[in-house]
């Protein structure tokens, strides 16, 4: 009878019982960092981090889209608001979670102009982030005082030449859309228009309104009312086509600024490195989502167009819109904290 020692069965039992400790730990690791097949995602509440406070139009937004992403897939999507430092800080949280497909960001224009303009801003636009999808786009539109004896934009440039530095024009905050396609105007028209950034649009407008400035570009529903009501003047949309929420006011190609192209969109993007199953799981979920009859509603209020399509092709948009503020940045010689 061969009778094996019990020191060497003690051995054998705890290599096997060590080697199943570490294989279960490792499957809950794997478990906890996302779902093994990709298929069954999702498989836990998803977040959606919206780098700005709750109420503003980039909220609303997220917390639509998180709703919707709900119904198709079958999931939980939460919105998480981290505001603070121009969009930055939420931004640079996506940038740095785990590429599980559990936090997404709610993309908006900041993320390519703060990108941009702000050394501050600590995060890569192109290359922390993979594309998801893109929501809707919409312009602005250029808002003048009733006063300003220029009704359009030819009008509003030749008057900024014969007074270089005498009109202000109030922005959202240094370094944003606002701010920026002001200064993308300048240096395409070569005139000198002072810029007087606010906390926020609202106070901007109403100073306008007052004849404190004499210049705003906000979105069309911040500033749609005091349009009809006749309080300010629409001089143009900042986009290369009429907007059909302001049909009598005139694109940037039809002031004579072919090529001024600037739209304000949202979008959806994940962690780089996110599996692409994932990616096109979720990209799949946003173009039927935008393509909903009550989706469709809530952007005409909101005054912007569906844009549906693929990862790549918003990859390229915003690479398109970052590389185009870093010029206007470098062409203006801004230096913004």
């Amino acid at each position: 009878m061969n009778v094996k020692p019990m020191g060497a069965l003690s051995r054998r039992q705890a290599l096997l019982l060590s080697a199943g400790t570490a294989a279960t730990l490792l499957a809950s690791a794997a478990l906890a960092q996302g779902p093994s097949n990709p298929a069954s995602y999702p498989e836990r509440p998803v977040k959606i981090i919206v780098p700005f406070a709750p109420g503003a139009g980039t909220d609303a937004m997220g917390r639509l889209i998180a709703q919707k992403l709900g119904e198709v897939l079958g999931g939980t999507f939460v919105v998480d608001n981290r505001a603070g430092a121009s969009g930055a800080i939420g931004t640079q949280a996506v940038a740095q979670a785990p590429a599980d497909g559990y936090t997404l960001l709610l993309v908006a224009s900041p993320f390519t102009t703060v990108a941009a303009s702000l050394p501050s801003a600590n995060y890569d636009p192109l290359r922390q982030f993979a594309p998801v999808g893109m929501i809707a786009t919409g312009p602005l539109v250029w808002a003048a005082n009733t006063k300003l004896p220029a009704n359009n934009m030819k009008e509003l440039i030749a008057l900024a030449k014969q007074k270089p530095g005498a009109l202000n024009y109030g922005s959202a905050g240094a370094g944003g859309v606002n701010h920026l396609v002001l200064e993308s105007l300048k240096a395409r028209t070569g005139t000198y228009i002072t810029h007087i950034p606010y906390r926020g649009v609202a106070p901007a407008t109403m100073d306008m309104i007052g004849g404190q400035i004499q210049l705003v570009t906000g979105t069309i529903p911040a500033l749609l009312p005091f349009i009809k009501n006749g309080s300010v003047k629409a001089l143009a949309v900042t986009s290369a086509k009429r907007s059909s929420a302001l049909p009598d006011v005139p694109s940037m190609s039809e002031s004579g600024l072919n090529g001024f192209d600037v739209l304000n969109y949202f979008a959806i993007s994940a962690p780089a490195g996110t599996p692409p199953a994932i990616v096109n799981t979720l990209n799949a979920a946003i173009n039927k989502i935008v393509t909903m009859p009550d989706v469709l509603a809530r952007f005409k209020v909101d005054a912007v167009d569906a844009a549906p399509g693929t990862p790549a092709q918003l990859g390229q948009f915003i690479e398109a819109d970052y590389r185009a503020w870093v010029n206007v940045v470098k062409t203006q010689n801004l230096k913004i904290d």
